[in-house]
């Protein structure tokens, strides 16, 4: 028996999510607002993952790992307390944050999550 894949908000060349064995996959998200700072460059990508998990049937509690893409790691302490105000509650996936030079040349970061779905009882 083939387990079923589910892909959701899907284009030409990527889907935002994808499920496979009750796992969310999430494309990098990145923000909205190519003009902001970094703190609100964070918080609106931040909230696109909490979004996404929630129409995912998942939540930030439910993170696995993370990946982290920031153009200038100057603005690593800001991203690194948002992320910390963000999980403050939760458990904390693994995660790696790395230096890279984004697509958008306004973005200041990118962040990849995968989390567990919440349970259906």
């Amino acid at each position: 028996m083939t387990a079923h894949i589910q892909r959701f908000d899907s284009n030409d060349y990527l889907s935002e999510i994808t499920i496979f064995n009750h796992v969310v996959y999430l494309a990098g998200q990145v923000p909205n607002t190519d003009t902001a700072d970094i703190h609100t460059q964070t918080q609106e990508v931040l909230d696109n993952i909490d979004a996404m998990l929630a129409k995912a049937n998942s939540d930030k509690s439910r993170l696995l790992t993370a990946q982290i893409f920031v153009k200038d790691l100057a603005d690593f302490a800001v991203v690194n307390s948002l992320w910390g105000d963000w999980l403050a509650d939760c458990p904390k996936p693994t995660r790696a944050t790395v230096k890279a030079e984004l697509v958008n040349p306004l973005w200041k970061l990118e962040i990849v999550v995968v989390a567990a779905q919440n349970t259906i009882e």
